[in-house]
């Protein structure tokens, strides 16, 4: 990993400061944090790799990395200018809002596939309510069928606070792009 890629990791352009490392570091890890999925294994599993990437990332920015210095009026120095890093950051919001879509699409899965096993045992278990092996069974598809349904959908409402959040800070930063 190197300096531009571990900067675009976390949304920033090339002349970011430590503090602009650090907050986008800090709103990055509420995004993706791992424990935020805790109830679907699969999203925990693949927000425990962004994670991990986001960490390098990171690491490599603050262990021994030194980010260039601004000016006194706190403009970078080298001819980037704020736009720039205000594109920068657009364009890792872009990327968080994909990952995020895919992980919604992933959870919306499995809310169907719990509805479907809460549907499906209960039938089962009514119609086959004579034979208590079966119906019990059938019974335990549908309670766990409703605890996907509730854990899935509680992970949809998550992204879905995320995905707001994130749209209301591209709106932010396309309104100060477009005041520039």
């Amino acid at each position: 990993m190197n300096r531009d890629e571990a900067l675009r990791a976390l949304g920033l352009g090339p002349t970011s400061s430590m503090d602009d490392i650090k907050s986008a570091y800090r709103e990055m890890v509420q995004i993706l944090h791992p424990d935020k999925f805790a109830s679907n294994a699969k999203l925990q599993s693949r927000a425990t790799e962004q994670f991990k990437y986001l960490q390098e990332a990171y690491d490599f920015l603050t262990k021994g990395k030194q980010p260039p210095s601004s000016s006194a009026c706190g403009r970078p120095s080298d001819g980037v200018t704020a736009g720039d890093t205000r594109s920068a950051r657009l364009a890792g919001i872009a990327q968080a809002r994909v990952q995020l879509v895919e992980q919604k699409d992933l959870a919306l899965d499995q809310r169907h596939q719990g509805l479907v096993m809460l549907v499906a045992g209960g039938l089962v278990a009514f119609g086959l309510r004579r034979i208590p092996a079966i119906a019990g069974i059938a019974s335990a598809v549908a309670v766990w069928g409703v605890v996907q349904l509730f854990s899935s959908n509680n992970t949809v409402n998550t992204i879905d606070e995320h995905l707001k959040r994130l749209k209301k800070e591209q709106r932010r930063i396309e309104e100060e792009l477009a005041s520039e």
